[in-house]
């Protein structure tokens, strides 16, 4: 029995994900531009879930926080020699919130995460000339991921460090990235609304 999907399964998640697009384009009208070029790369090719795909491919990143809400585990991660969210490339997988959740597990060792299914931010990053490997896009679809089980990690192989980081400093540190600051800004205003 083969595992790869048909594509008529790749047709309805192509679909799923271009939808859910179009819900993140309403919840956050700032972005909707960036959620529109996202989808227009979506239907540029069949091949932008793989790495093969040279002029830039999803990829799929987690905002995992702890029980509290308050910190987001980080990694220092070997090749770029930053702190960023744990993710990683679709390698083909279509169904994004999966592969954040499947990065997440990898690289941090937690046990029993737990995704949020809907779209938490979305970027695109150019990433340099590595090697064999030329420049290229990533179009990163962010999920929130909750640690549940426990929050003792394990640094891989991918990782120099991880660190478990209170999203009010990522919030006051004028050397972070713009796109944590701007996922730290959404996770304390979503939870200012819930409370």
């Amino acid at each position: 029995m083969s595992t790869t999907p048909s594509s008529s399964e790749n047709f309805a998640q192509a679909g799923a994900l271009r939808d859910a697009l179009a819900r993140y384009a309403q919840q956050w009208p700032d972005e909707a531009g960036v959620a529109h070029e996202f989808a227009a790369f979506l239907d540029s090719a069949q091949t932008v879930f793989e790495r093969i795909h040279l002029i830039g491919h999803f990829t799929a990143s987690s905002w995992l926080v702890d029980r509290s809400g308050t910190r987001v585990l980080l990694t220092h991660h070997r090749k770029l020699e930053r702190w960023l969210q744990l993710g990683g490339h679709a390698d083909g997988d279509r169904e994004l919130s999966r592969v954040a959740l499947r990065e997440a597990e990898e690289e941090s060792g937690l046990p029993g995460l737990r995704v949020e299914p809907e779209m938490f931010d979305l970027d695109r990053h150019w990433i340099p000339e590595r090697g064999d490997v030329p420049g290229h896009w990533h179009y990163d679809v962010r999920y929130v991921v909750h640690a549940e089980a426990g929050e003792d990690y394990v640094v891989s192989e991918e990782s120099h460090a991880l660190a478990w980081r209170p999203v009010s400093a990522i919030l006051a540190d004028p050397a972070s990235d713009e796109s944590m600051l701007r996922m730290a800004r959404k996770w304390v205003s979503r939870a200012a609304h819930a409370s």
